[in-house]
């Protein structure tokens, strides 16, 4: 089994023979890791359940955890869940990984198809999967939105969509889901979509799948799964609190699979999830962060904001030109965009998070702005 380097990797070695500009502070603007505190409630409550480290987790989770996570998707989508259509997971980096590989191993002719550019861990999964893969190319001329083929998606037998999506920050609705839905009915392909960024909008909160398929009038949610995660909403990336919801009689017989992937999360991390999944307030405090620092960004650098996510998908004549010397010149790092995908897509594009406070996100957008000049 052979996987491809991880952008970061990568970009290590793109960067480790040249010498950055030392008059400046090192600043790195790649990681797509909030910068901001995990709010002191979460901590206390993580703190306050420590001396549950001697007991094993149940795989399913504690029914409080589920109940937070359940409330949290009726309140932010109007979806009520049955017990069987959430699982808890271990974030959502693991499930992306080993969901495909459950899913996929009795198929004759494993295929998936997955946003492109992406988040590695679906090549990753493709790859342990043995599964061939299919790039549902995302281009600039369409807002970077997904065009449907139905003769490419009826050879799929598992479809990821990444909506709001990383690292282009494009955004899909209800309406723009529908197709998508009536393929997967129509060629009996699972159609997932990994909401990671739903939380963290500029403006108009961000629809979910389980939305679009219960206004479709698929209320089982056949076919049909999302994940999302507390990292980017809470600025908790180290708790480790996901949830995969959906179709029940896939989550049945994965959460049997699962049992045996030793992924359960840590009771002290689930009173600590379940009291983040349940406030609303400290997202907001997060979403103003993020807004100030698009605010920046549209100052200095002319930009379209985006409808989510806290990136910017910057367009450059060599994506590997302009990191090299922007690293050179200006001591600051930034992602190539054809680091994140395949077949030349995201050439033309830098990814840029925004993640840091207010002044070194100011201080990193003027370097580029005087590189760019």
């Amino acid at each position: 089994m052979t996987f491809n380097e991880y952008p970061f990797e990568k970009l290590n070695k793109l960067l480790k023979d040249i010498k950055p500009n030392e008059s400046f502070e090192p600043l790195s603007l790649t990681i797509g890791e909030p910068q901001f505190d995990t709010p002191r409630f979460i901590r206390d409550e993580l703190k306050a359940h420590a001396n549950l480290l001697n007991k094993y987790a149940k795989t399913s989770g504690e029914e409080f955890l589920k109940n937070s996570m359940r409330e949290f998707v009726k309140k932010r989508f109007g979806v009520r869940l049955k017990e069987d259509e959430l699982i808890p997971t271990f974030g959502t980096r693991e499930v992306l990984f080993n969901f495909p590989q459950f899913f996929l191993f009795d198929k004759q002719n494993p295929t998936m198809a997955y946003t492109n550019p992406f988040y590695q861990i679906y090549e990753g999964a493709a790859i342990a999967s043995r599964a061939k893969s299919i790039y549902i190319n995302l281009k600039r001329e369409n807002d970077y939105k997904p065009i449907l083929d139905k003769k490419v998606l009826k050879e799929a037998g598992l479809v990821i969509l990444n909506f709001p999506n990383n690292p282009t920050a494009s955004t899909m609705s209800v309406n723009e889901y529908k197709p998508w839905i009536e393929a997967a009915l129509e060629y009996d392909f699972v159609l997932l979509n990994d909401e990671c960024y739903s939380e963290i909008y500029l403006n108009k909160p961000q629809p979910s799948l389980l939305e679009a398929s219960k206004e479709f009038g698929n209320e089982s949610f056949k076919n049909i799964l999302v994940v999302n995660s507390i990292s980017k909403r809470s600025s908790a990336p180290g708790l480790r609190s996901g949830f995969i919801a959906g179709d029940s009689t896939i989550l049945k017989e994965y959460l049997k699979y699962r049992t045996y992937t030793g992924c359960a999360v840590p009771l002290p991390l689930q009173y600590a999830a379940a009291k983040a999944w349940s406030d609303e307030e400290h997202v907001e405090n997060f979403r103003q962060k993020y807004r100030a620092n698009f605010k920046i960004a549209k100052d200095m650098l002319d930009i379209k904001l985006p409808e989510a996510t806290f990136y910017i998908w910057l367009e450059v004549e060599n994506d590997i030109v302009f990191t090299k010397n922007l690293y050179k010149e200006k001591n600051l790092k930034v992602i190539p965009g054809s680091f994140l995908s395949r077949d030349n897509e995201g050439k033309q594009n830098v990814r840029i998070a925004l993640v840091e406070s207010e002044e070194k996100t100011k201080t990193a957008l003027q370097r580029i702005k005087d590189y760019i000049g």
